[in-house]
């Protein structure tokens, strides 16, 4: 993309009524615009990373074995009243008539909607187990939304649900979403802990949650230090084989990590001293394993191989899609901008020419830009007359890991420079030689 031709209405100033950097930069960047309180418009810059991170959500889900579809925005009452939910969830749900004076809602979750679509078309054994997943705007009227796309009352979430036979067939889909889950966390640069927490409004004994440090994180986090030392890396995974994915719970569990809410002080003290270590933590994930809450209370049953119908037991498993854009610049940013990881960068690599308009400048920005574009990339090249710091100033703005910076005096010796963001460390490289390093280090991603 050349960004004479982008959409990208940057701000030189910080917006006011931004309390956190994600919110800050988000604005700054020109990714979002509020259209009201706590709801945003996704602007090019914004929408384009949320793309990333969404695809990287479908990939991890569908190499685990879920399936994706789409539900409506829209419920009808009466399921949730059948659930017992309407008028236990609370004032964050938007309750709303139709014309016809029926009762609905704008779903804050989909627990009900899928197990009627299950219960209609699901009743033997044969047919489990099943897990669908779903990637959808969801609403939830917050009292006093903030911090931007943090904590909006519009959100885009990642909802799966699973429906099996028994417990046990059920806590290894639970496994399963956990190791799903890291493995979609650290394609994004993140380092998220699981932590047993509160099952609240869902119910069920078991839950975890997925927790990214961060200063402005809304829960304070207890944790053994070597438990940051645990990486998935590039192990493969068998998503059947229930003790692999047992093992890797127990590997990422069995370490104190706890949120203020499961804290237990004696636990921690247990932990050597020189490994305890007290942090902010902001959410960006939960799984649940709830039973048969739901299948029991909307009769979604199934003939077993002895020919007695029972429940299924179920679980439901939520990331959130636009606050992960969140929480990954709260844990990547300095005091020039944000800093994308590169596996969710909006742009590859930036191209930044000193001088536009000269003619030998020119047609090596046209060059390194047209080979990175036919390998495959997406480059941003700056191509507007500015001045070269305001271009500097505002590729370090946006966060592009990495720069060729373009100019007359280095192509007389036949170079052009190569800068990571996250290092601020450059390098003299030919140009073909920089096109290569930059298509090197997203070979494998």
């Amino acid at each position: 993309m050349r960004f004479s031709r982008y959409f990208l209405p940057v701000l030189k100033e910080n917006p006011s009524e931004a309390q956190i950097v994600s919110h800050r930069l988000m604005l700054r960047a020109g990714m979002i615009k509020q259209a009201s309180a706590g709801i945003y418009s996704w602007l090019p810059l914004g929408f384009k990373v949320l793309r990333k991170i969404e695809n990287i959500v479908h990939e991890e889900q569908q190499r685990a074995g879920h399936m994706p579809m789409l539900m409506p925005t829209i419920q009808s009452a009466d399921l949730w009243r059948e659930s017992g939910r309407y008028d236990a969830f609370g004032a964050e749900m938007l309750r709303i008539k139709d014309r016809h004076d029926r009762d609905m809602l704008f779903t804050p979750t989909a627990e009900e909607l899928i197990t009627d679509i299950f219960r209609t078309h699901v009743g033997s054994y044969k047919d489990l187990p099943l897990t669908v997943y779903q990637i959808q705007w969801k609403f939830r009227d917050e009292i006093r939304p903030r911090f931007g796309v943090m904590r909006g009352r519009e959100f885009y979430m990642k909802d799966g649900y699973n429906f099996d036979l028994n417990k046990a067939d059920a806590l290894h889909a639970y496994n399963r979403h956990l190791v799903s889950y890291l493995r979609t966390y650290e394609r994004m640069g993140l380092k998220a802990i699981p932590m047993r927490a509160d099952s609240g409004a869902m119910g069920g004994d078991n839950t975890h949650e997925f927790l990214v440090l961060a200063e402005t994180g809304e829960s304070e986090v207890f944790y053994d230090n070597s438990v940051i030392a645990l990486t998935f890396g590039d192990r493969e995974i068998d998503y059947d084989n229930v003790e692999q994915c047992a093992g890797v719970l127990d590997e990422f569990t069995n370490l104190y990590a706890r949120t203020d809410e499961t804290h237990d002080e004696a636990l921690f003290a247990a932990v050597p001293e020189e490994r305890r270590r007290v942090a902010r933590g902001i959410e960006v994930g939960q799984i649940f394993y709830f039973g048969t809450k739901y299948s029991e209370a909307l009769n979604a049953v199934v003939q077993g191989p002895d020919g007695k119908l029972s429940p299924v037991h179920m679980g439901s498993h939520g990331i959130g899609v636009s606050r992960l854009l969140g929480a990954i610049i709260e844990a990547n940013h300095d005091d020039k901008g944000i800093i994308w990881p590169e596996g969710v960068t909006p742009f590859h690599c930036g191209i930044i020419n000193l001088k536009q308009g000269d003619e030998e400048a020119d047609a090596a920005c046209d060059a390194i830009y047209n080979s990175m574009t036919a390998l495959g990339l997406e480059p941003l090249y700056d191509d507007r007359k500015e001045r070269a710091g305001g271009k500097f100033a505002t590729m370090d703005l946006i966060g592009i890991p990495w720069r060729i910076t373009i100019g007359p005096r280095g192509l007389k010796n036949g170079i052009v420079e190569l800068t990571s963001r996250r290092t601020g460390e450059s390098e003299e490289l030919s140009p073909e030689s920089a096109v290569q390093k930059v298509i090197s280090i997203y070979a494998n991603m």
